[in-house]
């Protein structure tokens, strides 16, 4: 489904990055290869949010440098195929999103959908996997972040939060980040799980390499209209990066109870 002129859909940044943090931009870019024909979607809707997460891969990048941390992402739109869902979700690949229909992913065959699965997300899924074995072989920690953005406004309903701290039943790393913000001084309207949350289908990502793996993990979601600029990206990077380096002293052990399988780390 890919060109030979067509980038391959999984890419990292800062490959070397000595930090213990791994970031992970599943929404970072909007483009679609020519065979797709824009999924017969007009421009005004192929450059909105729901073809992407405008900012987040900037956001992501300063982050990188700022832990000198890897960043693995990827190349193309969420409509092809949103790799924070599995294959079996129905809005993996949406025929709707938002308001906006969807032409180029209505009555798609199975083996349409198995070439979409093949083609934009496993190539993410084992680029990310391998990643952390690689990590782990090497006996490094890892903290799994995961970075979005958000529209302002949803379904005509302005959004008050700024920035939402997710989480799935591993709440650990989320828990030490917000008890942090009463001190951080020019803080951002920060809340749990806002504006989505693990009922919404959004901690695919989290589950799949973060608690099945016993690694902390977090989704971090920022209102887009405070990504605008360079300044406004390096803001709240210093924000959010003060939020992730909490420091060794926090009790780290998982939870007994937990219905998940992966190992404690």
């Amino acid at each position: 489904m890919l060109s030979g002129d067509d980038d391959l859909p999984f890419a990292v940044f800062n490959p070397h990055g000595r930090g213990d943090v791994l970031l992970v931009c599943e929404h970072a870019s909007a483009a679609i290869p020519g065979v797709f024909a824009d999924l017969g979607l007009q421009r005004h809707a192929l450059s909105s949010h729901i073809a992407w997460d405008p900012g987040a891969l900037e956001l992501s990048m300063q982050l990188a440098k700022m832990l000198d941390a890897s960043l693995c992402y990827q190349r193309y739109s969420r409509l092809l195929y949103d790799c924070n869902r599995p294959p079996e979700s129905p809005s993996a690949i949406p025929e709707k999103s938002e308001v906006y229909d969807i032409p180029g992913n209505r009555h798609l065959s199975a083996r349409e959908r198995d070439q979409r699965i093949e083609t934009f997300y496993r190539p993410f899924e084992q680029g990310l996997s391998g990643l952390l074995e690689a990590r782990g072989k090497l006996g490094r920690q890892t903290v799994l972040v995961t970075v979005h953005s958000f529209t302002p406004v949803f379904f005509g309903r302005a959004r008050e939060v700024e920035v939402g701290i997710l989480h799935d039943v591993d709440r650990r790393l989320a828990d030490a980040m917000l008890g942090q913000v009463e001190s951080l001084e020019g803080r951002f309207v920060t809340r749990r799980n806002e504006p989505y949350g693990p009922k919404d289908g959004v901690t695919h990502t989290l589950v799949e390499h973060g608690v099945k793996n016993g690694l902390l993990n977090v989704m971090i979601e920022v209102r887009n209209d405070l990504l605008r600029s360079q300044e406004e990206i390096n803001a709240m990077a210093a924000y959010l990066g003060g939020l992730i380096c909490i420091g060794p002293t926090q009790d780290w052990a998982w939870p007994r109870k937990t219905n998940q399988t992966g190992r404690r780390p």
